[in-house]
C-alpha cells in the first residue's frame, strides 16, 4: 500500500457520492415532471457504483483475491433509470390527463430521495474525515522525520 493510497480511495468516494447527490437532485427537482423531451413523464435515475480494483484483469483479480490486495475505492458503473412504472393520479383538469382524467406523474418519491441525499451526504462527510485523518497521520510522519 502506497503513501498516498488513503486520500486516493477516499477522493474515489468523494466523486462517486458528489455525483450520487447529484442525480438524486435532478430526482427531487423533476418529481413533478408529467412530460419530457420524449413525452412520458421523467423517470427516477439511480447510481450504481462498484469496487474499483487495481489491475482489473480477470488474472489480477484472481491474484488479488488470494493476496488481499487493496482497492482502488469506488467507480460509478452507470447511471440508471428506475424501471418501476410512473405513478397515476386522478387529476381531469391536468393538461396531461388522458381520457379517464389519470395523470401519469414520475416514479419519484420524495422522502425517498431525501432519505438516499441525507446517505450520500454522509457518506461524502465520512470520505471527507478519512481524507483529513490521512493527512493528519502523513503530516505526524513527516515531522518525525525531520
Amino acid at each position: 500500500m502506497g503513501l498516498f493510497d488513503a486520500i486516493d480511495v477516499a477522493g474515489t468516494g468523494l466523486s462517486a457520492q458528489r455525483l450520487q447527490m447529484d442525480v438524486t437532485a435532478g430526482n427531487l427537482a423533476n418529481a413533478e415532471t408529467t412530460r419530457g423531451a420524449n413525452g412520458q413523464p421523467y423517470q427516477r435515475r439511480e447510481v450504481v457504483l462498484q469496487e474499483a480494483r487495481q489491475g482489473a484483469s480477470f488474472g489480477s483479480l484472481l491474484a488479488g483475491a488470494s493476496a488481499a490486495s487493496p482497492a482502488a475505492g469506488v467507480q460509478v458503473a452507470a447511471i440508471v433509470a428506475d424501471p418501476s412504472p410512473p405513478r397515476r393520479v386522478y387529476d381531469p383538469g391536468h393538461p396531461d390527463a388522458d381520457a379517464q382524467g389519470y395523470v401519469s406523474l414520475p416514479n419519484v418519491n420524495p422522502v425517498n430521495e431525501m432519505v438516499d441525499l441525507i446517505s450520500a451526504s454522509r457518506s461524502y462527510e465520512a470520505d471527507v474525515t478519512a481524507m483529513q485523518a490521512a493527512k493528519t497521520d502523513f503530516t505526524q510522519t513527516l515531522g518525525l522525520l525531520k
